[in-house]
């Protein structure tokens, strides 16, 4: 079983401040470094650290040729990574003292995916494996309906959430992972009990996944409801530590089938995630989390 990875690559832009910039403020940053990102990027390299078969379907540019050879040291399968002419997507992070952060996004070449180059990717997979799909790509719900036609597992984390999320063939999906402000955008809701039972209405079929930072993880379908709650950890950066969760989620769940185990799992990992700098570089490796002690 393998999972195939629709997903953004991104340059990503961080600078530490000590507040986040204001409008009209000129802020100086305390320090600047550039690290390899893109929520696709740091899901794939989660999902490998963790354990599974990996396929990573983007595009890139020609200056991001080292993004590209990134994911195959990780052992990430980049066959149906296409370089073209465009400019590779990239982020800004602002990172606060308290580890917080605030990003903005240019997608480039993200957003110039072709349904061949869709096609071929879903071709080399087989009924029962993932897509996994998040929202900083182009052509998410065309991947939906060809990967549900195809007898594929679809997994979608809409993040960063849109308007449009809303009229994508969302029946199809069969995980859904949500943060808190994403679960509100999707249902209208804000109250737990409201969003599980909103959830549940429209989404019979599926399982959600709702992160809490700091509040753990839950996880329900129609029928059941989990909780795991985080570890305590002291936060320098919480950038890609929802991605870290959901790649060792997923990989636990598929090794698996417990859902605790692998909401556990998940958390473990996103509190080692978020003790360190950066992106796909704070993942942790699979030996550090069963090694960990909080």
């Amino acid at each position: 079983m393998q999972v195939l990875n629709m997903g953004s690559i991104n340059i990503d832009h961080v600078y530490e401040v000590d507040h986040f910039v204001r409008p009209g403020e000129t802020l100086d940053s305390l320090s600047y470094r550039t690290f390899a990102g893109g929520k696709g990027f740091n899901q794939s390299i989660a999902l490998a650290r963790a354990g599974v078969t990996v396929l990573h379907a983007g595009k890139i540019g020609q200056d991001a040729s080292w993004l590209r050879q990134r994911l195959m040291d990780e052992g990430v399968d980049t066959r149906f990574v296409v370089q073209d002419a465009m400019s590779t997507g990239h982020a800004v992070i602002q990172v606060v003292p308290d580890g917080e952060n605030a990003i903005f996004l240019f997608a480039g070449a993200n957003k110039c995916i072709m349904e061949t180059e869709l096609a071929a990717a879903l071709a080399a997979c087989a009924p029962g494996d993932y897509l996994l799909l998040q929202n900083e790509t182009n052509s998410v719900a065309l991947a939906m309906q060809k990967a549900q036609s195809l007898g594929l597992r679809i997994v979608f984390n809409p993040a960063p959430m849109s308007a449009e999320v809303q009229q994508y063939p969302l029946e199809q999906v069969d995980i859904f992972v949500l943060n808190e402000s994403e679960a509100e955008a999707l249902t209208g809701k804000t109250n737990l009990l409201d969003v599980v039972e909103t959830m549940r209405q429209r989404f019979p079929k599926a399982a959600t996944v709702l992160t809490q930072g700091h509040g753990g993880a839950i996880f329900f379908d129609a029928h059941t409801l989990r909780h795991e709650a985080a570890l305590t950890v002291v936060p320098i950066d919480t950038t890609a530590a929802g991605d870290t969760f959901i790649g060792y989620f997923l990989a636990e769940l598929i090794s698996c089938g417990n859902p605790a185990r692998a909401l556990a799992k998940g958390c473990r990992a996103a509190a080692i995630c978020v003790t360190r700098a950066g992106a796909a570089d704070s993942i942790p490796l699979q030996h550090e989390i069963e090694n960990y002690r909080s």
